[in-house]
């Protein structure tokens, strides 16, 4: 605990921060119109996909950085910082160009006209928002693997107080200075100027602090394209990209699909999403503090420290977890009406957030464990259990709960709430292959470790 509170707290409120973007644009467009509110759900899905993919390519500079520093080969995790930068730069602009052009999305929700013409314009302005959010990213993983979390929690900070006041005047308009509502689109360009605003101020601080300064990523220009440590970032980061894009897609796809029955039900589905994402933040940060510890371990060669590390981690966020899934459960009720006040809205959200204690205690075991997998550069078999686990069991489940299941199914089963629940018993089967599979590699390791000494 003492090793890891003090990594995980900034990474926690920087990260609630972050999903407060979410949660601002929900609430604003909750009291707006259940159109857009739809359309946010559904603009949301398909911005996530994209950008939670990309950013778990560029975060593989997070285990690397965390290695070399804990090895103190600090100009050597400089360079890698560079190098993650065309990375983040080469992601960037086929990320904009699928969400300037977020047809096949659309195609997958089927979303009436109108809601398809509002989230065609919150793409497009996310679209030009996304290269700062990469590049931000790469500021995030290289601060997080040194240990210094609250400089990335400050800006991320500083982001949400200017996000909260630019999405409402975006999102209503001012008629005193004959500003337009735009609505959702509205939310969008806030989220835009943001990204670029934190993406600047996060530059200017890597040239002026002196913390930076052993590490050669300060006072010049970034490095050139380097074929042996760009092949070494996308070895290990493409697979942690891929796993996070299943993993997603899980949840947005369920966006998608559920979009099929109508407005109401997928602003619904955008409560509980956004609740969900709103409890994951303090595994995300468990999980984030635990792989940097163990990373640096690896690097120090002290196997001993990362294999404890690790399992302390897991048991931290396993613990709190299923104390946040209790508080959620009995209070599941005030809580969906602090989003909305509409009953129907509400209706559609309750049904969901009945399966959430489950959704959140399986998400939180997993996502621990998948951190401490990739402290350990291991990135391929979580991306294999998270493709049979959650597109098998958890959309492929879903869709057959709510599109395909008979009268021989439970009808509280049936329905949209199917996706849910496919989805809760989705992660906790990754927990399940995820925790066998790492107790093995401790296993392995502590025996490799016996035989060398």
């Amino acid at each position: 605990m003492r090793l890891i509170a003090p990594l995980a707290w900034p990474v926690f409120v920087g990260q609630l921060s972050v999903l407060a973007f979410g949660t601002v644009d929900t609430v604003l467009l909750g009291r707006y119109a259940a159109l857009d509110l739809a359309a946010l759900a559904v603009g949301a899905a398909a911005y996530v996909t994209v950008f939670i993919g990309f950013m778990g390519v560029v975060l593989a500079i997070a285990p690397i950085v965390g290695q070399l520093y804990g090895a103190r080969q600090f100009a050597a995790a400089g360079r890698q910082a560079h190098q993650a930068v065309w990375i983040a730069l080469g992601l960037a602009l086929a990320g904009s160009l699928l969400l300037a052009f977020p047809q096949p999305f659309l195609a997958l929700a089927r979303a009436s006209p109108e809601v398809e013409a509002k989230v065609r314009g919150y793409l497009m302005a996310l679209a030009f928002s996304l290269p700062a959010a990469l590049l931000f990213t790469v500021y995030r993983g290289f601060n997080i693997a040194v240990s210094r979390p609250k400089a990335v929690m400050v800006l991320q900070l500083g982001g949400l107080a200017l996000k909260v006041p630019l999405s409402a005047f975006f999102v209503y308009g001012l008629p005193a200075t004959g500003g337009p509502a735009l609505g959702v689109v509205g939310c969008g360009l806030a989220t835009c100027i943001v990204m670029w605003a934190q993406c600047l101020v996060a530059w200017r601080v890597v040239r002026r602090d002196a913390f930076y300064a052993p590490f050669a990523i300060g006072g010049r220009g970034i490095d050139a394209p380097d074929g042996r440590a760009l092949r070494t970032q996308l070895r290990l980061g493409v697979p942690m990209g891929a796993a996070i894009i299943v993993e997603t897609t899980g949840m947005t796809f369920m966006a998608l699909f559920l979009a099929r029955f109508g407005a109401t039900t997928v602003a619904g589905h955008q409560i509980a999403a956004n609740l969900a994402a709103m409890l994951f933040m303090m595994p995300l940060a468990i999980g984030n503090a635990t792989t940097t510890l163990v990373a640096q371990a690896i690097g120090a060669r002290a196997v001993d420290d990362a294999r404890r590390l690790g399992w302390h981690g897991l048991a931290l966020g396993g613990v709190v977890a299923a104390g946040a899934a209790a508080l959620i459960y009995s209070g599941r009720e005030q809580v969906v009406r602090l989003y909305t006040n509409d009953p129907a809205v509400a209706a559609a959200a309750l049904a969901f957030v009945a399966w959430l204690a489950w959704f959140h205690l399986g998400d939180a075991v997993q996502t621990v464990a998948a951190f401490v997998l990739r402290a350990w550069r291991v990135t391929t078999v979580p991306l294999v259990v998270y493709a049979v686990a959650i597109w098998g069991v958890g959309l492929g489940g879903g869709w057959w709960l709510a599109f395909a299941a008979g009268p021989g199914v439970p009808a509280s089963l049936r329905g949209p709430p199917g996706f849910w629940i496919a989805a809760a018993a989705s992660l906790v089967v990754t927990a399940l292959l995820l925790g066998a599979f790492l107790w093995w590699l401790m296993r392995v390791s502590q025996e490799r470790a016996a035989t060398s000494a």
